[in-house]
């Protein structure tokens, strides 16, 4: 159960009701500070919809964080909307593979990208090999795109697991084709 209660449209001023457009219970807490709710939707909203990142390999980065800190919420959320940008079924069985340290049959720079995550989760930072690694496929911009796009996730991660948010019904659904080991 949530910490902070979810409030709905009318139990926020109109001018903050915008962002109770994508009706989450994340959103329906966060906009008990709307300030920061707001903030909170701009970064969001531009790692989404602006940022010139390749939206297949944004999504499994998301993917990796959400899988690797066991966040039900983030991870059934994303495997749905990374679904929408094209992640296939076989690249988060890939995902899961290559978490367990098993060879997958995703390109060279998912897979290093999926390191990267993990290495941004597990030890704060991408490792210099990593980075050279993912540098020489994706631009300057791409690569400050995917690493605040990664701490980014790793903030979301924190805050669903910190107010306790919970997971909606019909995103339950995910874990079972993917059910995450330690998640119940």
């Amino acid at each position: 159960m949530a910490r902070l209660p979810y409030l709905e449209a009318d139990q926020v001023a109109v001018k903050y009701r915008d962002m109770l457009k994508r009706n989450t219970n994340l959103h329906k807490l966060l906009v008990n500070s709307p300030d920061m709710a707001r903030a909170f939707n701009g970064v969001g909203g531009y790692i989404r919809f602006k940022s010139k990142l390749d939206p297949r390999l944004r999504e499994l980065a998301i993917l990796q964080v959400g899988w690797l800190e066991k966040s039900e919420y983030e991870f059934t959320h994303h495997v749905k909307i990374g679904k929408e940008f094209g992640v296939t079924d076989e690249d988060i069985a890939g995902l899961m593979g290559e978490t367990c340290g098993k060879s997958s049959k995703l390109e060279p720079l998912a897979k290093a990208i999926l390191r990267g995550a993990r290495e941004m989760v597990r030890d704060l930072a991408m490792s210099e090999a990593t980075f050279a690694e993912i540098k020489r496929e994706l631009s300057n911009e791409h690569m400050v795109d995917l690493v605040l796009t990664i701490a980014f996730y790793c903030a979301v991660v924190r805050v669903l697991a910190t107010m306790k948010i919970d997971n909606e019904p019909h995103y339950k659904e995910v874990l079972e084709q993917y059910p995450i080991p330690g998640v119940k």
